[in-house]
């Protein structure tokens, strides 16, 4: 993981407090500390953290002056990972939780440093891996999806993590009336596909740990190619697994896929040469999970639905002025995700009929 900027103090550190609270809460650490952001902006701030030992750590906290503590929940978070601790699926380790805002303004946990790299996009996959180690990484995204939905949620103790039932349910109704509220101009296509999609729900027979955002720019990959950790856990929750499996799916383009339909799919990481297809590896999700994927094309629609009415939501903001300056921002191109993701909603679901 490399570092986005590198100050002494970067803006979201209480120093003193910070740093008394971490040699008290964590482990084997020993101050003074050097602060680096790796990540930050709209979604949760990430911070390496050298001690004077040259031990390395993370800090996650929510982005500065957020009002949406839901969105950024650094207690789920923190949760998810440390009941994964001893699990088959790869987390950072779980070193110390403060939810105590009077420490750093806002909750925060620390965990453990892992090393690799993130596939945000084609041009870092590209810069950090080979065709065989990228075939290798696809593997191992849906080898690990399906060992986090073969979690015993009980055993683990992720049994109050959400609803057990009626997760697709609630997860339509919610985004509609976000999109209702929020929409700028008419789109059937994410009216109909409301309506079909409601009387349209599959029946399933288990309920398991969902992460929401499941992609390989969510992980670290290992230099060898296998996936090292799975991160940002912030809306996770128990669901339909195959909810997150079609989420995957959906990020899932190569040359010559569907997805290239999609106007931010033509800079995707599995643009790259090396992944396997998104057939071979639901395939091999099926085998190694046991799970049965017939009703797949339901659940791609239904991303695909949800992915535009989140857009939508996006877009809503910029034109309102609530997300500050726009004449950076592609509207235009927000605008056309939208329409083309409530079009592949609508093909989806005709595969149904």
């Amino acid at each position: 993981m490399q570092p986005m900027e590198n100050a002494a103090v970067p803006a979201g550190i209480d120093v003193d407090r910070v740093e008394t609270w971490i040699d008290g809460n964590v482990n084997g650490a020993t101050g003074p500390y050097e602060y680096e952001l790796m990540a930050g902006g709209h979604s949760n701030l990430t911070y390496g953290v050298t001690d004077s030992a040259g031990r390395r750590f993370v800090l996650r906290r929510p982005p500065l002056n957020s009002v949406l503590a839901t969105a950024h929940d650094m207690g789920r978070e923190w949760r998810a990972i440390h009941a994964l601790q001893d699990t088959p699926v790869p987390v950072p380790a779980a070193l110390g939780f403060c939810g105590d805002v009077a420490v750093n303004g806002a909750p925060f946990y620390v965990m453990g440093f892992v090393d690799g790299y993130v596939q945000h996009t084609i041009d870092a996959t590209l810069a950090h891996s080979t065709p065989t180690e990228r075939r290798i990484a696809g593997q191992s995204l849906f080898d690990v999806l399906a060992e986090l939905h073969a979690v015993d949620i009980d055993a683990v103790g992720l049994d109050a993590h959400g609803p057990r039932d009626g997760y697709v349910e609630r997860q339509l109704r919610r985004w509609y009336k976000q999109f209702t509220a929020m929409k700028s101009r008419e789109l059937p296509d994410v009216d109909t596909s409301y309506a079909r999609l409601l009387e349209k729900i599959p029946q399933h027979s288990d309920v398991t740990v969902v992460h929401g955002d499941y992609r390989l720019g969510n992980c670290i990959t290992s230099s060898a190619g296998p996936i090292a950790a799975v991160l940002d856990w912030e809306i996770s929750t128990l669901g339909d697994p195959l909810a997150d499996l079609a989420y995957l799916l959906n990020t899932w383009a190569t040359p010559g896929s569907q997805l290239l339909l999609q106007s931010d799919s033509s800079v995707a990481p599995t643009m790259a040469e090396g992944f396997d297809s998104a057939d071979v590896l639901l395939a091999r999700y099926a085998a190694r999970s046991g799970r049965d994927v017939s009703h797949i094309s339901f659940y791609v629609a239904f991303n695909h639905w949800k992915t535009a009415c989140i857009v939508q939501g996006v877009l809503s903001r910029y034109l309102s002025g609530a997300l500050g300056n726009t004449s950076h921002i592609d509207l235009d191109g927000f605008a056309n995700t939208v329409s083309l993701r409530a079009e592949a909603a609508r093909l989806e679901l005709d595969k149904l009929a």
